[in-house]
């Protein structure tokens, strides 16, 4: 019993987290904005952080926790990248 209701909840979770990576990727390609992109991008890297814990729940195999920290910190390295770049050129654009 406990088995299928396992199951069940992993298979849900693939099919959540793959309609919300097709739902990111539209509002990275239309934006409108750059903060929604790089939002949008955020949300992106969370949901691979999402898709290797599953990976790692469903193979018992601890080497994807290691994968989940490094998806976890290269998402947030490059959001504050994009968000310092996104800052500096809105300060730039608005001193001309």
């Amino acid at each position: 019993m406990i088995e299928t209701v396992f199951a069940i909840a992993v298979e849900l979770g693939k099919v959540l987290l793959f309609l919300s990576m097709i739902l990111v990727c539209l509002r990275i390609a239309r934006g409108p904005h750059a903060g929604d992109r790089v939002v949008a991008l955020d949300m992106l890297c969370l949901l691979g952080v999402g898709v290797a814990a599953l990976a790692a729940i469903t193979s018992e195999s601890m080497a994807f926790i290691d994968v989940v920290l490094g998806i976890a910190l290269i998402g947030f390295l490059a959001t504050v990248a994009f968000a310092a770049f996104i800052e500096r050129g809105s300060t730039q654009n608005g001193e001309d």
